[in-house]
């Protein structure tokens, strides 16, 4: 039975601030959407304080389960979206992960990249919610493994959670900083402690290549972590399947139960 996500959403509307919080009209429209629809995962629904947000488990497709990966979306998307989230969330599986694709905070469809800023502060109930998700399961080896926007929340989030548990983390399609500091990637990353793959397309978006000699030397300094490039576009349109392994091939080098 589907859950209601906007069980806050009047109250919003009434502060003076509502168009920094999150959109939970879209998350709504998002969930419904969705959950009706799932073939591979089942919806679940995580606690973030004020309302319930949509995730999706799906289970190891081996019997010996590797550990846990949270899958976390670009911007203004959800945790089902078929470029990069979809092949991730059920490849993983496939190779013997499970994982919970989570919603992340979004805003209305013409919404530029620096309006996100205020969302960032959004983020921390959600991966607190999700890290606990698969805690419950009995799963402790976990990581996070993020696209574009998702990218530098997650980085936000684990540059200002050390104590997370969470054993390393995957940035695809990474942006560069912006002048917000919540948004600011490479303090980020120098912040970060975990093993961190830096991977992104030899095509991809120009805020994402100008960035990259300064992510590549702020992940380098960590045991484990790497820069890849191979031959793809932001958005890995026909190489799903060497995204996952190469994530699956990095995640099993640095995770261990």
């Amino acid at each position: 039975m589907k859950k209601p996500v906007v069980s806050m959403l009047l109250g919003l509307m009434l502060l003076p601030f509502a168009l920094q919080a999150s959109d939970l009209e879209k998350e709504q429209r998002w969930a419904d959407q969705i959950v009706d629809f799932l073939i591979e995962g089942e919806a679940e629904w995580l606690d973030v304080g004020d309302h319930e947000a949509l995730a999706i488990y799906t289970e190891s497709a081996q019997d010996d389960v590797r550990g846990g990966v949270i899958v976390v979306h670009g911007s203004g998307v959800h945790p089902n979206w078929q470029d990069v989230v979809h092949p991730l969330r059920t490849g993983l599986a496939q190779k013997g992960w499970a994982t919970l694709s989570i919603q992340m905070p979004v805003l209305h469809n013409e919404a530029e990249y620096h309006e996100y800023a205020p969302l960032f502060d959004e983020v921390a109930p959600r991966l607190d919610a999700a890290i606990k998700n698969l805690q419950d399961k009995g799963i402790n080896n976990i990581s996070i493994v993020a696209h574009s926007l998702g990218s530098a929340m997650s980085a936000y989030y684990l540059s200002t959670h050390p104590e997370a548990k969470v054993k390393s983390f995957v940035a695809v399609g990474m942006p560069g900083p912006r002048e917000d500091p919540r948004m600011d990637t490479l303090k980020a990353l120098q912040k970060i402690k975990l093993p961190v793959l830096d991977l992104y397309g030899e095509k991809d978006l120009e805020y994402v290549l100008e960035s990259a000699p300064g992510r590549k030397q702020a992940v380098e300094k960590n045991s484990g972590s790497q820069q890849v490039v191979p031959a793809a576009d932001h958005f890995f349109v026909g190489h799903n399947a060497a995204l996952i392994d190469r994530v699956d091939r990095w995640l099993s080098q640095n995770n261990s139960n």
